[in-house]
């Protein structure tokens, strides 16, 4: 799944492609995907008659990120919220034959050869291009909202933490979100309930850099160890929006270049391998479900 640094460089590229186009129309080939956002979901008629209806003829206006949504701001205050999960896809492919096609998100093979084709589930005529929601696996959504009212109702972000990136994100609320907080620090960073956006790949990496190991228990953490801790995740947040993100597995920006911050990956990724610190075998366990790889000697 994409993270923070990935979803925030597909929000520019659509701002890009799309902002100002008005929507002319719209298929929704698959229901459930605008029908809610939860893992079972009920394709639903009444949903589908409600998207289609309040966003054509509206104008993508403004994109916004939370955490790893992004948020699509229509004409009227209309409003869209969309996560792509496991495998989603946008791809905008613009009526002029000389510009190129820009795909965002995880690749889909077929995407690259065929426009429209069996992945493509909703798809968005614009003025001057259309703009493609593929999604392989089906876990990714696009839900309608007639109001930012109506939107705020729902409250989806009320067990979303704070952007690492805000200043909101201060020395104080990340030690009092901590202090009382136990089981293993890798697995508090990556539930989004005090810091968003921070996935396998960035949680590895900022607790190797602040030289923490990912099983301590976050209430046993000093104040020089979180310290360091949002140190580096603000520095390597910072830093990977802006070489474009990791693009480890399959993960693509939108103008289908690949980001460059893998190159700088001191251990997501590299199980075997010896620390670029003190040449100490990297050690891989799982937390979560999820490969975790330290440095045993320098992570503490």
């Amino acid at each position: 799944m994409p993270e923070l640094p990935e979803v925030e460089n597909l929000r520019l590229g659509l701002v890009r492609s799309i902002v100002g186009q008005k929507i002319l129309e719209i298929k929704v080939n698959k229901p459930k995907l605008v029908s809610g956002k939860g893992t079972k979901r009920v394709a639903s008629t009444q949903k589908v008659k409600e998207f289609i209806k309040g966003v054509e003829n509206e104008t993508f206006v403004e994109l916004d990120r939370r955490a790893k949504n992004i948020i699509f701001k229509l004409s009227h205050n209309k409003i869209l919220l969309s996560h792509l999960k496991m495998s989603g896809q946008f791809v905008y492919k613009s009526f002029n034959r000389k510009e190129k096609i820009i795909t965002g998100g995880h690749p889909i093979e077929l995407s690259e050869k065929e426009l429209p084709n069996k992945h493509s589930h909703i798809i968005f005529k614009l003025e001057h291009g259309t703009l493609y929601y593929n999604d392989t696996r089906m876990f990714g959504y696009l839900l309608y909202y007639k109001n930012q009212k109506e939107f705020e109702k729902e409250n989806h972000f009320k067990l979303y933490g704070i952007e690492p990136l805000s200043k909101e994100f201060t020395l104080k609320y990340l030690l009092e979100s901590l202090k009382n907080k136990k089981g293993k620090i890798k697995i508090v960073l990556m539930d989004q309930k005090i810091v968003t956006g921070l996935g396998n790949i960035y949680a590895d990496e900022s607790l190797f850099e602040a030289r923490i190991q990912p099983t301590r228990s976050p209430n046993s953490l000093t104040k020089i160890e979180i310290t360091k801790l949002r140190k580096a995740i603000i520095r390597i947040l910072k830093r990977a929006v802006k070489v474009g993100g990791s693009s480890v597995a399959t993960y693509r920006l939108l103008d289908n270049t690949q980001g460059n911050y893998a190159r700088e990956h001191k251990v997501y990724g590299k199980d075997g391998q010896l620390c670029i610190n003190c040449e100490t075998l990297l050690k891989k366990i799982k937390l979560g479900g999820r490969t975790t790889i330290f440095c045993k000697r320098c992570q503490k």
